[in-house]
């Protein structure tokens, strides 16, 4: 079968793999679509650390279910559609310990540390399968990328008398987006691009600042009565974004940060005693498969205005490329596999 591979970066390439074969607790899936994840232009790019070459990526999966393993529970049948959570655990390490499986220091995500999906079948356990009767192959495609920004929400703890700040509209960003207007919260989209400030508004942001125009400090404190949000998510991963967080979440705030900065970032260490911050990490997702799923089976997200494109198999390395060269040009990239 077909496989679409990062040989090395900058280069692509579809080669034969031999087909998966399920063991007791697996399912064999028949992969329909699969979303470009920013970890992927990284990879091909040569800027995962966490990568080796070559390298099938993909983790954000719609997929039909073609057989069953001989331990799988019954709910889980042949024709099902679904989608999987892309994530390993090996149950012995602290965060894993702590019920917090999502964070094992030992994980191996699909298309980073081990083969990705950008294939014809694979298969996985099933207790990492998501199953939807309602949803599209485009919208389970998008699950995955959207429970991140869940997990930011339920690690900061948004509630819906929060005002809740999110600094980035990218896939992720726009994630925590949904999910804090999903949860009622009062939520503002800060960006430099007036498209994705425009995506975040569907997504649900009450208000939309883009930061290049106007200063950030100002708007922010004209919003919250002066005092800063509630909860401020960090999802872009820069130097001056992470300060920022800290600066404007309201005293007794919380920060929860997605991002990877790719440099150091020095703070204002004061601030995190004056105000008496929490400062959260949060990483992949955890429960929160089924609540993004509801909230699409709602039809609570713009699916179709995220979705900058839709490309067949074949040219799955013009797409990457393309993306490589204009990353600002696209908000989400989906492969059909059918």
């Amino acid at each position: 079968m077909k496989a679409f591979v990062i040989t090395e970066p900058g280069k692509t390439d579809i080669v034969d793999i031999e087909k998966p074969m399920p063991g007791a607790e697996d399912v064999l899936l028949r992969v329909r679509m699969v979303g470009f994840c920013g970890s992927d232009l990284n990879t091909f790019r040569g800027k995962n650390p966490m990568v080796t070459y070559p390298r099938i990526p993909g983790h954000e999966i719609a997929a039909t279910i073609e057989a069953v393993g001989a331990d799988v529970p019954d709910g889980l049948k042949p024709g099902m559609a679904v989608t999987v959570a892309p994530y390993t655990n090996c149950r012995g390490c602290a965060a894993c310990l702590r019920g917090r499986p999502n964070a094992c220091r030992s994980n191996q995500t699909m298309g980073v540390q081990r083969e990705g999906a950008m294939t014809e079948q694979i298969v996985a356990p099933w207790q990492k399968m998501s199953a939807s009767e309602k949803l599209s192959p485009r919208e389970l495609a998008l699950v995955e990328p959207l429970t991140v920004g869940f997990h930011a929400v339920h690690r900061g703890e948004v509630t819906p008398d929060d005002v809740v700040a999110v600094l980035g509209c990218g896939a992720i960003g726009l994630g925590a987006v949904a999910a804090a207007a999903y949860v009622g919260a009062n939520v503002t989209a800060v960006d430099i691009d007036d498209a994705k400030l425009a995506l975040a508004g569907m997504a649900g942001a009450a208000h939309t600042i883009n930061s290049a125009d106007e200063a950030l400090h100002d708007r922010m404190r004209a919003l919250t009565g002066r005092h800063g949000p509630d909860v401020v998510i960090e999802a872009v991963g820069l130097p001056a974004t992470y300060r920022a967080a800290v600066e404007e979440v309201a005293f007794t705030g919380r920060v929860v940060t997605i991002g990877y900065a790719k440099e150091p970032v020095e703070f204002e260490t004061k601030l995190f005693v004056q105000k008496e911050l929490d400062i959260r990490g949060s990483r992949n997702a955890l429960g929160e498969f089924a609540d993004v799923i509801a909230m699409l089976e709602a039809g609570r997200f713009p699916v179709d205005d995220v979705i900058t494109k839709v490309v067949p198999f074949a040219d799955a390395g013009d797409a990457l490329r393309a993306w490589d060269a204009d990353p600002a040009a696209f908000t989400k990239i989906l492969v059909e596999l059918d």
